[in-house]
């Protein structure tokens, strides 16, 4: 039984102390590859994903600006997310995307660079992993105004949001909230999305799944969020690994890699 996690944040200092143990506990534990995600601190240091995607044959990287960061965005820091997009294992531009919760930096700053982000990934021929926050409106006007594969990262939306980025041709991608008492709208979407547009991703060190809740998550708790697909489609845990390894593959891989992923 193999799984992969398609998104998580290794390069957190919460791992500074046991990252070689973690990562082997996720191998052990069935996930045979794992996405770093590059945004890190965001500019000027965008290969926080690379170094350790250099370290570890078992990991890819993404390189982004997060919306967090859009502020810290001016054009050598666009320059140089240009440049790493070509490293052989950057597989994905990410994460990008809009951030209206937190709102770190001004609205129209976060769109301006999340859409300079998208025309560069196209260009690139990679996908995007993008964040989404309380803006989705803005954000699939922006995705539809530049279409691009991807895929919808820690999906939080409900069957709505989902059936409008499907209808883009993202992937959506399941994290632990879907093991969570009060999320039921993820869980209809896991239930209901075609199993061919599904990923799962940790988001690791956060959003541990029931039963690891409040705890620091990592990439071997993965399985718990795909057993909890796979009991909310009647499935089993087996065929959730391989249709989500397959669509991981298709997504980021196929054709030189690239892709999409929202948050």
């Amino acid at each position: 039984m193999t799984f992969i996690d398609s998104h998580c944040h290794l390069d957190s200092a919460e791992f500074d102390s046991d990252r070689d143990a973690v990562i082997r506990r996720a191998l052990d534990a069935g996930v045979e590859r794992m996405v770093v995600i590059g945004a890190g601190n965001g500019p000027p240091d965008l290969e926080a994903g690379i170094r350790l995607a250099d370290a570890y044959d078992a990991l890819y990287a993404t390189v982004g600006i997060h919306p967090h960061d859009a502020a810290k965005a001016n054009d050598e820091a666009l320059r140089r997310f240009e440049a790493l997009l070509t490293h052989p294992k950057v597989i994905a531009a990410g994460e990008i995307g809009l951030d209206y919760h937190y709102d770190f930096s001004p609205r129209d700053v976060q769109r301006s660079v999340f859409e300079q982000q998208l025309e560069i990934a196209r260009a690139a021929g990679k996908p995007v992993v993008i964040h989404t926050r309380e803006a989705w409106e803005d954000t699939l006007s922006i995705l539809r105004q530049r279409i691009t594969p991807g895929v919808l990262h820690c999906f939080t939306g409900g069957m709505e949001e989902a059936q409008a980025a499907l209808e883009l041709g993202f992937y959506l991608s399941i994290g632990g909230i879907v093991t969570f008492a009060n999320a039921a709208k993820v869980r209809q979407t896991a239930a209901q999305a075609p199993l061919e547009r599904i990923l799962i991703e940790t988001d690791a060190p956060y959003l541990a799944p029931v039963p690891k809740r409040g705890q620091r998550n990592e990439p071997a708790f993965i399985v718990e969020t795909a057993r909890k697909i796979a009991e909310l489609r009647g499935q089993t845990l087996d065929e959730i690994g391989r249709a989500t390894t397959r669509n991981f593959e298709r997504l980021f891989l196929a054709a030189g890699g690239g892709a999409v992923l929202l948050h």
